[in-house]
């Protein structure tokens, strides 16, 4: 005998489910959140329907669809249409993620700004003029804001649930977006928000945020679970229908999750997370999915009082410039996405001033700097457990990548020593708790920035320059490129690379 479901209760807030009434909810713990819901229901009661439906379109064989190219529209920030993947396409809807405070309402305000300005300029909706842009698979340039994604329309919206029209008045003179086809409102209703974009006919949309935005067709508060899915669902009909780029704020958990079901994220083409601590002015917007582009890409701004500024070399912004070398530092390359940015280890090894020394890490994984540590001491034979250790990076950087290992021990090796490691000295090279150095992916772009930066002396893992392809060993020309294989080998060449 089938089983028939029975009604479950569900969470408005994250989407728990259980099968009894509770209060508290189970996974984020908010009180008041669970109701009911009926199960759901097939055509027939019971069974499922098997009968087929005649299709509207019939299947095609992937050899008669002709290839088309993307055509895409700049922003007018160019690290923006970076992290897009080279500019915003027709029909784009774009989930824009972070924190309260991150900057999300200010960057998208900017955009905003910038796309209404080239539509004022002369031949910005012209469709003459960008027939040659969209012929050319380019991104369009001042002026040739592309018809195929505007069609002729000489406006962007604005619509925020959070802020009065008054108060995002205040931030835009503050940042300078002062467009006169910047079009602002405040809503929270998604019918009128429908209304605004029937009335005005965008060339992009702007809604801030997508949690403060609730439907009448749908039970809930606003920012429920239903209440989103709905309201996103929607937008994005609108968006692909009319062939408008939309770009969609959504707000972050504390667990740096998007607010709301992981449905979410699958009902948009592209989600960018916004990344930064409030007690420094970097911020990372980094493409987590992209329909139209690299899914690992990741562009740097720097928060200021008239906004934020794009950081096109974010190089400069990981490691200190001085003039005397220091112990306790070593250079590094990491890679965010597809793009090498140099970052500065620091380290200091002082004597313990308790039976129990301190270990202290900032912007790396503590259990890997304890692993590093304790394969440091027993190849540099030098004790360091009875030490207090303390590892930081430069500029508030986050160093995931195991390529970043070789400069741990280096520095802690250049503390514990107290000797300092040459300016023009860089270290790139993953260590296993056998002391090995093992290969990382990504030399050859890893070097090359480290080149372009001035670094003449780089330590790679054994093997590495066979294992280049032969149009990228050109970067090599003009270094002093030596392979170590295990930790120890590093370690011996600390008296040539280092100054007293």
């Amino acid at each position: 005998m089938a089983k028939v479901r029975l009604p479950g209760f569900r969470c408005t807030e994250c989407g728990w489910t259980s099968p009894k009434w509770v209060g508290r909810c189970g996974e984020c713990q908010a009180w008041g959140t669970v109701a009911e819901v009926s199960a759901p229901t097939s055509a027939s009661g019971l069974k499922a329907r098997t009968d087929g439906v005649a299709p509207t379109r019939a299947a095609r064989p992937v050899s008669q669809i002709a290839e088309q190219e993307v055509v895409r529209s700049s922003s007018g920030i160019g690290e923006f249409d970076r992290v897009l993947g080279g500019g915003l396409v027709p029909g784009q809807v774009v989930l824009v993620a972070g924190e309260p405070g991150v900057g999300k309402s200010t960057l998208l305000l900017a955009v905003g700004h910038h796309v209404a300005e080239r539509l004022a300029e002369p031949g910005g909706t012209d469709a003459g003029r960008s027939a040659s842009s969209a012929a050319s698979g380019g991104t369009a340039t001042a002026g040739e804001w592309d018809a195929g994604v505007t069609g002729g329309r000489s406006t962007v919206l604005y619509v925020s649930g959070e802020e009065s029209v008054e108060q995002i008045g205040v931030r835009a003179r503050r940042i300078g977006a002062d467009s006169e086809r910047l079009l602002l409102a405040d809503e929270n209703d998604l019918a009128t928000l429908l209304g605004h974009i029937e009335e005005h006919d965008p060339a992009l949309i702007i809604v801030d945020s997508v949690q403060t935005i609730a439907s009448a067709d749908v039970e809930g508060r606003a920012g429920g679970v239903s209440q989103v899915v709905e309201v996103t669902q929607v937008l994005s009909r609108v968006a692909k229908s009319r062939r408008t780029p939309m770009l969609i704020v959504g707000q972050s958990t504390k667990d740096s999750s998007i607010a709301g079901p992981r449905a979410l994220e699958h009902l948009v083409d592209t989600v960018l997370t916004f990344e930064g601590d409030r007690h420094t002015a970097l911020r990372l917007l980094r493409a987590v999915k992209n329909r139209y582009g690299p899914a690992d890409e990741i562009v740097c701004f720097e928060q200021a009082e008239d906004g934020l500024r794009e950081v096109t070399d974010p190089s400069d912004l990981f490691r200190e410039h001085r003039d005397k070398p220091v112990p306790g530092v070593c250079v590094t390359v990491t890679m965010e996405g597809r793009r090498p940015m140099l970052a500065e280890v620091q380290s200091l090894v002082t004597n313990a001033a308790t039976p129990n020394p301190r270990r202290g890490v900032s912007g790396l994984d503590a259990a890997r700097v304890s692993m590093l540590i304790a394969v440091t001491e027993r190849s540099v034979r030098r004790p360091i457990s009875d030490k207090e250790v303390y590892v930081a990076t430069v500029g508030g950087a986050k160093l995931s990548d195991p390529a970043c290992d070789l400069a741990v021990c280096l520095a802690i090796a250049s503390a514990s020593l107290d000797r300092a490691l040459h300016g023009d000295v860089l270290a790139i090279g993953e260590v296993a708790l056998s002391g090995d150095v093992r290969p990382v992916p990504f030399l050859a772009q890893r070097v090359a920035e480290a080149r372009r930066l001035g670094f003449e002396r780089i330590l790679v893992p054994r093997g590495t320059r066979a294992k280049l392809p032969p149009d990228a060993r050109g970067a090599l020309d003009g270094a002093r490129i030596t392979e170590v294989h295990h930790l120890e080998d590093a370690f011996a060449m600390l008296r040539h690379l280092s100054v007293v």
